[in-house]
């Protein structure tokens, strides 16, 4: 069982006094009924509603936070502060928003501000890389906590001895992964799509466009850039099936070593489909498709004595 799943599970029996397996027979028969078009988590919290339990005033460590949660309390030391970035909404308005990480004793996650108030409190150097901060009436959205104009922002006195600054990967089986989720699955590769290049800047990394010129780099202007390739594959596991995309760090682990020529390449790319592998990575929603997309971080082969060892606890 999911490991946030398992401890929103305990809470909600703690305050209940319902025994778990009966929430959890709920839950199953909620989703059931719903057509399995709402997560394990989020039947959840439709259960723990109907036993009126409310999670508006809860305190939550990072790694029990699920999907979907409207309410969120939580206290973090800030990890990573990244580059405040302007941006213009699809009506023309122009706006600007931040982007964070803060890790307590448990996990770690990103925390996205909306609010100019929370973002001066960056800019200002009021809170900072090494801050605690607490954060009240926050919501989960694709895996992170975002704060608008009617969440809290401040500086906490809680002290953390243990953070914990790595990213934190649950192993999932494909048909459990939801929107957001940091995963591990392991799941056989039953198809294979032609790889798709692109060029990005030497410096920066970032996409750099092409015109008559040249190439150029919004950043650092007219670049010789680096030739990237990524490649979608679909993965099952048997309980279901995800589109995936590898990006060029990790393809060499599945074997495609050359992609200019062409009859090797399409050898490798047929040798992959059957192939069991373990895979970690997001799940992201593809806009292009409209469907969940598991973003490969890293690749590892299947460790028949780990695997053996595990099933035997």
């Amino acid at each position: 069982m999911d490991g946030n799943y398992e401890k929103l599970l305990d809470r909600v029996s703690r305050v209940s006094g319902l025994e778990k397996e009966e929430i959890d027979r709920r839950v199953n028969a909620k989703q059931a009924k719903l057509s399995g078009l709402i997560s394990k988590e989020g039947a959840l919290q439709v259960i723990a509603a109907e036993l009126g339990i409310n999670f508006d005033n809860e305190k939550f460590k990072i790694d029990e936070l699920v999907p979907g949660l409207k309410k969120v309390n939580i206290t973090g030391q800030i990890i990573k502060l990244f580059p405040i970035r302007n941006f213009t909404t699809k009506k023309g308005e122009e706006g600007r928003v931040a982007n964070i990480i803060i890790a307590d004793d448990t996990s770690n996650i990103k925390v996205v501000l909306w609010d100019t108030n929370h973002i001066g409190l960056i800019e200002s150097g009021t809170l900072s890389e090494g801050s605690v901060v607490e954060i009240v009436n926050g919501s989960m959205r694709m895996g992170e906590v975002h704060l608008g104009s009617f969440s809290e922002f401040k500086p906490s006195s809680e002290i953390f001895s243990n953070l914990v600054k790595e990213k934190v990967s649950r192993d999932k089986t494909v048909g459990s992964l939801n929107i957001g989720d940091s995963a591990k699955v392991r799941a056989f590769i039953v198809q294979v799509f032609e790889p798709k290049f692109f060029y990005v800047c030497p410096e920066c990394k970032k996409k750099a466009s092409q015109n008559v010129e040249g190439f150029f780099c919004v950043e650092h202007g007219k670049v010789s850039p680096e030739k990237r390739a990524l490649m979608n594959v679909i993965l099952d596991d048997g309980s279901g099936t995800i589109r995936s995309v590898a990006f060029n760090d990790v393809l060499p682990k599945l074997g495609l070593t050359d992609f200019e020529n062409l009859e090797l390449l399409s050898q490798q790319r047929q040798n992959l489909l059957g192939k069991e592998l373990i895979f970690t990575g997001n799940v992201k929603m593809n806009s292009y498709f409209n469907n969940p997309e598991f973003s490969i971080e890293s690749i590892d082969d299947v460790d028949l004595d780990a695997l053996l060892k595990k099933l035997d606890k």
